[in-house]
């Protein structure tokens, strides 16, 4: 079968000439198009309806109803197949299956190979056995886009390994909403660190060359764009953005990355100021392909188009919904799992309520993106290409950047690291389980497998023991996420040894089903955690969780807390060894960690919003933005400024500052640059970062770090949606230390 796809892709190549440019290999090949074949790319169909099921199951490993696969290629001619359809498969399995999807598709007429994505967020997880790094919101909080790059290079390798060339990532939205379940699939609160991730991520995801070679795949940039902020908190429910919040906070990160030449963009399922984002022409269409120039394709989440008239009430049908999207701009439908997008997209066609000018703008889209990708070169991989799959490489890769993500909450008289020798408890509802490392996305949507799939990893349990020797670890769960259980023993067990680590949190979800009504740690947790407290043993905390939930009501009953995000699979083994003292934290937090449930402010808060003018509700937060602590402690000096004015003449500023390690161990330290605008016709934020930089020091090293500041730096969204940069004073402020210059 590799000689006869080899063969067609061959002759294929040779017919549109490889001399062309992609541009005009796109115009030669839509011209010979009908509109049903127009139609099929711009159709996108899950994997599971064309999969073999018994008792309404699916078989494992997954099988080809092949007469469904064949109706779906032959006569609808989709384009476009998505999904895992339920559990995660084996490499084999994912080859055998993108090779059954090209063979059928390069018999047709135009020999168009499908393109098939797949949501590799965090490391091809779709895949049993790849690397499975920390999701995105750990891997925020390292605060250096380098490593992530590195790890979406990997990424990327291990899912052309399965012969994907399409992933459903990086998540740009903007995680400042903390009750908002999919935070931990975002880089954070702050734009500017949200659109250096994520450029980071691309550029590791896609190569550094137009057309991606068999190593790399096409982003998609998700979900563009507000999804993150609802007012209720909850997935999928109404948002109100004004548009010039929406392009002071929201649409930067995507600019970035649409300039950093992303391929394609997945959009918001829900709604805006009460237009559904899949109806609103003005995001989708002049300001997304408009002002920001996006040349890809731009493909509806799962089912969204349907949704408009199921859920969201503003089209009669499906025909309407269709209809009204893809006039807005969408190009390729994520119908699910039927044919009634295909059917009422050509019907529209004919009857002249969508133009042939738009569809052929659509497919235009598709098809550069196809050629992008190399599939009409190799729509299939070679499995000797791929030797690193889950390599020791690879795996080692994951756990340094693990290392660079846990945060170092608090240590009270420097009881971390642990001693050789302690006595230690380790305790609650994520001590041993891969589940709550995970998170969800773990080999299938909601995670709920990964205590089997991951089995041969360390939780967090077996990790210590490990490293601390098991003579010295006891082990009592003590309570689950939302029930007590066996308080008495983890009590009892308190009573023999030095220390507790008490690692407490969530288990894995995302999406709806993430949902909660209070953002509070669960009751069962905080009773497990007094009642451990009530033996007078040291307790420190390890945070296994996917958003800040409030521990303000047991924080003070600790001596130490860890934030360990949802860590992944490396997760437990560098837990142990951050307690142990192998590894120096070096994680600072990607998001405001709330201490009350009524004040949920993000760290770039106006005046208004602080103690001084709200005395009993303003900005105080359990931890502040930027916050992580380090075994070593770093000095702050000499911050300098090149100049006190910065104007057309002076067009930068310099700004750098010396840091010291003036501890006794190497550690790594992300500096972090703010600037505060004093005056300004929009009410300015206190402050706003504006740059950052991750370094490392031996003791008794000092570096300078410098950061350049122009006027786009200090730029805003005016009343007129206008990106200006006004006249005034401004103040840089770099680990407690302040300077000023003006503006003019």
């Amino acid at each position: 079968m590799k000689k006869i796809l080899l063969l067609v892709a061959i002759v294929a190549t040779s017919f549109y000439g490889y001399t062309q440019s992609i541009d005009q290999k796109v115009e030669a090949l839509l011209k010979q198009m009908t509109l049903e074949e127009k139609a099929g790319q711009m159709t996108q169909i899950s994997v599971e309806a064309f999969l073999k099921t018994t008792n309404g199951v699916l078989n494992e490993p997954h099988e080809f109803d092949m007469a469904k696969l064949e109706m779906a290629i032959k006569k609808y001619k989709v384009g476009s197949i998505l999904n895992v359809g339920g559990n995660a498969q084996t490499v084999e399995v994912w080859r055998k299956r993108i090779e059954t999807i090209q063979q059928l598709a390069l018999q047709e007429r135009l020999k168009i190979p499908v393109l098939y994505g797949i949501d590799a967020i965090r490391g091809n997880n779709y895949t049993l056995n790849s690397v499975m790094f920390p999701q995105q919101i750990a891997q925020a909080a390292s605060f250096n886009p380098a490593m992530a790059k590195k790890a979406a290079a990997v990424t990327a390798y291990e899912t052309r390994a399965s012969f994907i060339p399409w992933n459903f990532s990086p998540v740009l939205d903007l995680g400042r909403q903390p009750v908002w379940p999919r935070i931990w699939e975002t880089y954070g609160e702050d734009p500017y660190l949200v659109a250096e991730m994520g450029k980071a991520v691309i550029q590791g995801y896609q190569g550094d060359a137009l057309v991606t070679d068999k190593y790399h795949v096409a982003a998609c940039l998700k979900h563009y764009m507000g999804y993150s902020m609802p007012l209720s908190g909850h997935d999928r429910t109404p948002a109100w953005i004004p548009e010039r919040e929406l392009r002071e906070y929201f649409l930067p990160q995507f600019a970035a990355a649409v300039k950093a030449g992303a391929k394609s963009v997945m959009v918001n399922s829900a709604e805006i100021n009460g237009l559904p984002v899949h109806a609103n022409k003005h995001i989708l269409t002049d300001i997304l392909k408009g002002e920001l120039g996006f040349k890809g394709l731009v493909v509806s989440d799962w089912q969204d188009i349907q949704y408009l008239y199921q859920r969201h009430r503003i089209a009669k049908d499906n025909k309407e919904a269709v209809m009204i999207a893809i006039n807005a701009g969408i190009d390729m439908s994520m119908v699910p799992t039927d044919f009634t997008f295909t059917e009422a997209l050509i019907a529209l066609a004919k009857e002249g309520k969508i133009p042939m000018t738009r569809i052929d703008d659509a497919v235009r889209r598709i098809l550069k993106v196809k050629y992008e990708t190399g599939l009409f070169e190799m729509p299939v991989g070679n499995a000797k290409d791929y030797p690193l799959f889950n390599s020791a490489a690879h795996n080692q890769l994951n756990y340094d950047l693990t290392a660079e993500c846990i945060t170092l909450l608090k240590n009270t008289n420097n009881i971390l690291p642990l001693s050789v020798g302690k006595k230690i408890l380790v305790a609650g509802p994520s001590a041993n389980s891969m589940r709550s490392l995970n998170g969800g996305w773990s080999r299938i949507w909601q995670g709920i497998t990964s205590d089997e799939t991951e089995k041969d990893k360390n939780t967090i349990l077996e990790a210590m023991r490990n490293v601390f020797g098991a003579g010295n670890v006891e082990y009592s769960a003590g309570a689950d996420f939302d029930k007590t259980l066996d308080v008495k023993d983890a009590v009892a067990k308190a009573a023999n040894v030095d220390v507790i680590v008490l690692c407490i949190g969530e288990t894995s979800y995302t999406e709806t089903p993430g949902n909660i009504g209070d953002i509070r740690i669960s009751d069962a947790q905080i009773e497990l955690a007094k009642a451990l407290a009530a033996t007078g043993k040291p307790i420190v905390y390890v945070l296994t969780e996917g958003r800040p939930r409030i521990i303000s009501a047991i924080e003070p009953l600790s001596a130490a807390v860890i934030h360990a995000y949802l860590a992944g699979n490396e997760g437990g083994n560098v837990i142990a060894d951050v307690l142990a003292g192998k590894i120096n934290p070096s994680g600072k937090l990607p998001y405001t960690y709330p201490r009350s449930t009524n004040s949920l402010v993000n760290y770039y808060h106006k005046y208004t919003e602080t103690l001084q003018f709200d005395e009993t509700a303003g900005y105080n937060p359990q931890w502040e933005f930027g916050f992580g602590l380090s075994y070593t402690q770093f000095a702050y000096s000499n911050l300098k400024l090149s100049s006190e004015v910065l104007s057309a003449a002076t067009k930068t500023i310099t700004v750098s500052v010396d840091v010291t390690n003036s501890g006794k161990v190497t550690g790594k330290e992300a500096v972090l640059l703010y600037v505060s605008d004093e005056v300004a016709s929009i009410t300015p934020e206190v402050k706003r970062l504006r740059g950052f930089e991750k370094i490392e020091l031996k003791p008794g090293e000092t570096k300078t770090v410098k950061f350049a500041i122009d006027k786009d730096r200090l730029s805003f969204i005016n009343w007129q949606l206008q990106r200006v940069t006004e006249a005034g004073d401004f103040t840089v402020s770099v680990g407690g230390l302040k300077a000023g210059f003006k503006y003019e």
